[in-house]
């Protein structure tokens, strides 16, 4: 934005420093100048304002922080109006509709008002700017919004048919904007109306029919504070970004509309005119108590010590940033700071009366303030710092304020580096996917309701989806309950962009609960599409996706220590999400408990998303896996002595999965077994229905000796025995 010095000098008129020097010092403060230029008078300013810092967009913002770093006195902002009485004022209300979007409304009406060419500093400052000038009622708006940075709008009185009533618009309204374009209104859109028709839409621009003209002799000024999100939502959806829009987008000062309202009204009397009433000023307390009565912080001068550390100014064993000194910054920067230690007037009478060397009640007063400084203090915010929170948001204004390059360069104390429990886990996981060809992905953490809808349903009451309060779009509603979301996005993008192949993981946290009480869980997401499948036996190329998957999914388990062992982990074709194709999906189960769900996407939102292939998806509950021990990773010497390998051949029924057949190797506890794998698996349901052929390889070796064929021979008709007893039969 572009800033005038010789306007930040209107309300510093003491600002010891030239406009080069204001200008790095800013800049040093975290209110970046990102360039200077001369002018007739002074220089003009261009400036990078961080969204957060709405109060600093505009020039009383910017001379406030100068004040602040310059220890200078503020002119203050206000207006005096003399008002003739009227014993009806003019009609406003807030709708029941609009009480939560509209937490402020002032209206100032102005009688037999001259439309005419603005002068003075207005004329002088807005040719500075190149501001375009149409008429000193408009400018008057536009000058206030500059210069302390609150929009406002001045309506023909006498276009108006009847009171202003602000309400949200009837679906399908339409409503002639002051760019000339009509716009069709949605049911949420908020406006300003009278009895008959709306007049404006709320944050964002004013009427057609309303406006100002040279034939305009009545005005009604309007100030108000609306909602963000309400302000943000009409905005992006009528394409239309304005000054007012962007400032009320990230959050007004709701105290500044009766001071706005008046300054308004004063410059646009300064041609004639006169105030009828007195500001009529319509307030909702809810509203006021989250933003400017909210709730102040209390703050310790020994945190703020702590946080920031060692300063260039510090003395011997005494800190620069005294309590004097934050107090004076926080002051500066709109703050009432109130000692947190200090006596109340009962404790201070206590005092008096204990103490014979104070002198009578005459000195309750004095004996308050002479107290030691305060340790510690309690700070009411000012209403146009939204982005003040908590105690280390005041710890960095301090710290700004006082000059980043006036801190000492210091290295941290060495500490104890404590890993987080769940580290080592999510390392293990996250390298394991990685060797099995799968990258990590990020997606958003937010989702819309539409796809929460889809792709979560709620296990257990209390598990809802969680709004946002001031979501960032209706795409962006929600925190997110479940990953598929974000993985169904990010593969639909590489299939849009010709990549066919691509293989996924996002290891995320998911949100459920309500926002009083918020469950953070962990979540793996896997994603899988190929153009290019290809068929590994006993399954079809098809169905090898599905079958990826799963074996990522054993893979994964495979990593921890299951109670059961091995066994622990079977897998389900019931009870499958709707959003899975039925028949092309299962369930991961631990011990009998769902640990997580994988299959092909259905191919009705398949074909709603436009995918040019099949897509493939699991979602795993990484909290249930990561309740388990990791496996110790163990070393040992490799043998001297030579391996042997022995096969067996086995006809299986269908029921009898791998896993059990380890679990029966592995009991007859034969130390020289080094290793089993299925090398073959051979399966025909239509002339060999119920039963598969597998093939078994084993490998012996000995660390101390060379293995004898007696020894060899009686583990093979051991293991023939134990794969017999499951059910198997040798095949011939």
């Amino acid at each position: 934005m572009k800033i005038l010095t010789a306007w930040l000098r209107h309300y510093l008129p003491a600002l010891p420093v030239d406009d080069l020097q204001l200008a790095e010092d800013l800049t040093l403060r975290g209110i970046a100048v990102e360039g200077v230029h001369p002018l007739s008078q002074g220089h003009l300013f261009e400036m990078d304002i961080t969204t957060n810092r709405v109060d600093a967009m505009n020039h009383y913002g910017i001379a406030r922080e100068a004040a602040t770093i310059y220890n200078l006195p503020l002119v203050p902002l206000g207006a005096n109006i003399a008002a003739i009485p009227t014993i009806a004022p003019f009609p406003v209300r807030i709708d029941s509709s609009a009480e939560t979007l509209c937490g402020r409304f002032t209206a100032q009406v102005l009688r037999n008002v001259t439309i005419a060419p603005s002068d003075g500093l207005i004329a002088d400052f807005f040719a500075l700017l190149g501001q375009k000038q149409i008429s000193n009622a408009v400018d008057a708006s536009n000058f206030t919004l500059l210069g302390m940075g609150h929009p406002t709008h001045a309506f023909d009185l006498d276009k108006l048919e009847g009171g202003i009533v602000v309400r949200l618009a009837y679906k399908g309204e339409k409503l002639k904007l002051l760019d000339g374009t009509e716009r069709t209104l949605e049911a949420d859109d908020l406006v300003v109306a009278d009895e008959k028709k709306a007049v404006g839409l709320a944050g964002v621009m004013g009427g057609w029919d309303s406006m100002i003209t040279p034939e305009t002799r009545n005005i009604l000024v309007e100030a108000a504070w609306f909602d963000p999100a309400s302000i943000r939502r009409s905005s992006r959806r009528h394409l239309l970004h304005t000054d007012a829009s962007h400032r009320f987008e990230r959050g007004a000062d709701f105290n500044a509309c009766p001071t706005a309202n008046a300054l308004v009204s004063q410059l646009i009397l300064t041609a004639g005119g006169h105030a009828e009433g007195a500001l009529i000023d319509i307030t909702q307390p809810a509203i006021a108590a989250k933003t400017s009565a909210r709730s102040g912080i209390a703050l310790s001068v020994q945190q703020v010590q702590r946080h920031l550390g060692t300063t260039l100014d510090d003395a011997e064993g005494e800190s620069a940033l005294t309590s004097e000194l934050v107090q004076q910054y926080l002051t500066a920067l709109g703050c009432t700071l109130a000692s947190a230690d200090q006596p109340t007037e009962a404790e201070a009478l206590t005092a008096l009366n204990e103490d014979p060397q104070i002198g009578g009640p005459s000195a309750v007063a004095s004996h308050i303030s002479e107290t030691d400084s305060p340790d510690s203090f309690h700070v009411q915010l000012p209403s146009w710092r939204l982005d003040l929170e908590r105690e280390i948001d005041l710890i960095e204004e301090i710290a700004r304020v006082y000059g980043y390059n006036h801190f000492a360069n210091t290295l941290p104390t060495p500490g104890i580096v404590i890993a987080h429990p769940t580290a080592a886990a999510e390392a293990a996981v996250r390298t394991r996917l990685l060797a099995l060809g799968f990258s990590e992905a990020i997606s958003s953490t937010f989702a819309s309701q539409s796809d929460s809808d889809l792709f979560y349903a709620p296990a257990a009451p209390g598990q809802g989806t969680i709004a946002m309060e001031n979501p960032l779009s209706e795409e962006a509603s929600l925190l997110r309950p479940t990953l598929i979301p974000g993985m169904v996005a990010m593969l639909s993008n590489n299939l849009n962009r010709d990549v066919k192949e691509v293989r996924l993981f996002e290891q995320g946290h998911t949100f459920t609960g309500s926002t009083a009480a918020v469950t953070e869980s962990a979540q793996l997401s896997l994603g899988l599409t190929t153009g290019t499948p290809q068929a590994t036996a006993p399954h079809s190329a098809a169905d090898a996706p599905i079958f990826e998957l799963k074996g990522a999914i054993e893979s994964l388990v495979s990593l921890f220590t299951l109670p059961g062992g091995p066994a622990a982990l079977t897998f389900s074709t019931e009870s499958t999400p709707a959003w899975l194709q039925q028949g092309r999906a299962a369930t991961a189960m631990l011990n009998n408990v769902a640990l997580g769900y994988f299959g092909e996407l259905t191919q009705a939102e398949t074909q709603k998303r436009k995918l040019r292939q099949p897509i493939f998806l699991a979602q795993l509950d990484l909290t249930a896996l990561y309740a388990l021990p990791l496996k110790r990773v163990t070393a040992r010497d490799l043998s001297r002595f030579q391996a042997v390998e022995r096969d067996f051949s086995f006809v299986f029924p269908d029921s009898i999965q791998w896993h059990t057949v380890t679990s029966a190797i592995q009991a007859l506890a034969i130390l020289e077994l080094q290793s089993l794998a299925p090398i073959e698996v051979w399966r025909d349901k239509k002339k060999y229905p119920g039963v598969y052929s597998l093939l078994v390889r084993t490998v012996f070796q000995s660390h101390h000796r060379t293995l004898r064929e007696e020894e060899l021979t009686q583990w093979h008709s051991q293991i023939i025995a134990a794969l017999t007893q499951l059910g198997g039969t040798i095949r011939a």
